[in-house]
């Protein structure tokens, strides 16, 4: 019987009646992606910068809609990488299928933002600046020389 510690064969080279899970490390069930809002302003960013200042969290994009994304392993994920709890496990997993799985590793985002600081680089970029406000950064103050 194939486990998950075998290699990774393409999904084309399976052969008729292999359960593709079997070769899988379970990516669905490490993590959730929730839709938020498009970010428009400066309190908006604030609020996606503020996700990132948490661990596990990261935000992207997909197809013009912005997810968070929260790196977390579902509680009954077992050792074999499957689930714990198949029989009555929720909806949304019942809906999951491995037609659209991330099995194959070739996504690709639009944006995939991980530290609070590429947040307000990004916001900085994309924001309307107020009238005479330079691209630059201030610049700073003279140091006081010491003599």
């Amino acid at each position: 019987m194939a486990t998950a510690t075998l290699p990774k064969p393409r999904l084309e080279d399976l052969e008729p009646g292999e359960v593709l899970c079997d070769y899988c490390p379970a990516k669905c069930c490490r993590y959730f992606a929730m839709p938020i809002d498009e970010p428009e302003t400066r309190e908006d960013f604030e609020y996606i910068r503020w996700y990132l200042l948490h661990q596990g969290a990261t935000v992207f994009t997909e197809d013009d809609t912005w997810y968070l994304l929260v790196h977390a392993t579902c509680k009954h994920l077992g050792e074999d990488n499957r689930c714990g709890i198949y029989e009555t496990r929720p909806q949304i997993c019942r809906d999951y299928s491995t037609d659209d799985c991330e099995y194959e590793d070739h996504w690709c985002y639009e944006h995939y933002l991980e530290t609070p600081e590429q947040v307000s680089e990004y916001a900085e970029a994309v924001l309307p600046r107020k009238r005479g406000q330079s691209i630059r950064s201030p610049q700073p103050p003279l140091l006081a020389v010491i003599g």
